[in-house]
């Protein structure tokens, strides 16, 4: 099933999704890798107010390449970060900020998933190596908070329209894409390895 939805995201919404729905999004999206996490910790920490509010927000693990254009930018190409690389940051950004959603490539951690049901957020997965065709789904650009950072650090507010397609890979119940991936390979690896000859 495919689904349309606009942000900031519903928490009804996020927790009716399930792993392997097809997700359009439409709205505003703000971009944000290990920089972005950190700064937002260290500010909320500090009592300092945070440029952008991440309530409800779909926070996309990319570093666009960006294109000044006149008094503003635009986007060339958007590819998703590895998520991954977030794994240590995410727990306590989702406990303190309250995202819908996370936008990235190749999955996150059990404590990850396990914010992601308790706080209400889901992870979309985004095809990797797709750059150029994730910016067709950006039809502009707002601003840019914390641009000090360097530009694939900053937070990027970026308007979408039909950004996708997404596949929830995880959802608000604690089931993952990745995780039955990974045990479908597990059950499946005796078998391969006796065709193959393998001990």
């Amino acid at each position: 099933m495919t689904k349309r939805l606009k942000t900031p995201l519903s928490e009804s919404d996020v927790r009716s999704l399930n792993v392997g729905e097809t997700i359009y999004l439409d709205g505003t999206i703000y971009t944000g890798r290990d920089e972005v996490h950190i700064h937002a910790l260290e500010y909320l920490e500090k009592g300092k107010d945070l440029p952008v509010d991440f309530a409800r927000a779909a926070l996309f693990h990319c570093g666009p390449i960006m294109r000044k254009v006149g008094e503003g930018w635009e986007v060339v190409a958007a590819g998703p970060t590895t998520s991954s690389r977030m794994n240590s940051l995410e727990p306590q950004f989702i406990e303190k900020f309250r995202p819908g959603a996370i936008i990235g490539k190749g999955g996150m951690s059990q404590p990850t998933i396990d914010a992601m049901k308790e706080y209400g957020c889901v992870y979309l997965a985004i095809t990797g190596g797709a750059a150029v065709l994730a910016a067709r789904g950006i039809k502009s650009v707002s601003g840019v908070e914390w641009y000090e950072l360097g530009m694939p650090e900053a937070v990027w507010i970026l308007n979408a329209e039909d950004f996708g397609p997404l596949t929830v890979g995880i959802d608000t119940h604690g089931r993952s894409l990745y995780a039955d991936v990974n045990s479908k390979v597990k059950e499946n690896e005796p078998a391969v390895r006796e065709r193959l000859g393998l001990k």
